[in-house]
């Protein structure tokens, strides 16, 4: 009795976790569309100048290309994380975990810098219909990026409590899954809005 009462607690408890990968996944979905919609409106605003300031007189090629870098090699580190974690190797796991953190950080922290920079020099969000779709593109991945630190800090610390579990495991393997889907659409804001911005 005990036996089948402890197996249905754990047949109970995958069909749990397997219900929130799903979520999970319905998630990115939406998120595709959404961006989707952003780089669409994008690419029919880009021309939209209003006479005036475009990409090319404000985009710093070591500016996105550092960003570029940074991300693409956290979304490497969060990888090993994985690695570690399927080794059962906590302390690397954790540390990779901290490693990709402070790597987004730093992300935020050029973003930031970056725009900051523009709107000094007077790329406001409001001075044509091409900066308000670039500010609204490009800051709505860079909240993603804030987001996904936030969460990852918050599943280190997990892991520092509950160690390697069930739960743990599935909390790492998707915020692995959304910090590689962050670094995609990077890419395609790295192609689309900052290389052929300043051809």
């Amino acid at each position: 009795m005990a036996y089948a009462t402890a197996h249905h607690e754990e047949h109970h408890d995958e069909h749990d976790e397997g219900i929130k990968v799903m979520g999970f996944w319905l998630f990115l979905v939406t998120d595709c569309i959404l961006f989707g919609a952003l780089f669409a409106t994008y690419a029919v605003l880009v021309n939209h100048t209003a006479g005036g300031l475009t990409g090319k007189e404000f985009f710093e090629v070591p500016g996105f290309v550092s960003e570029t870098f940074i991300l693409l090699t956290s979304s490497f580190t969060s990888g090993l994380a994985v690695l570690s974690m399927h080794k059962g190797k906590i302390k690397p796991l954790i540390g990779w975990l901290i490693v990709t953190l402070l790597l987004g950080m730093c992300f935020v922290g050029l973003e930031i810098h970056e725009f900051q920079t523009m709107v000094h020099e007077g790329a406001t969000i409001s001075i044509s219909a091409f900066f308000t779709a670039f500010y609204t593109l490009v800051s709505t991945h860079g909240l993603h990026v804030s987001v996904g630190i936030i969460w990852m800090i918050s599943i280190t610390i997990q892991l520092k409590r509950y160690g390697i579990t069930s739960v743990t495991k599935r909390k790492v393997t998707i915020i692995s899954l959304y910090w590689h889907f962050l670094d995609a659409v990077w890419i395609f804001l790295y192609t689309v809005v900052y290389l052929m911005g300043v051809m």
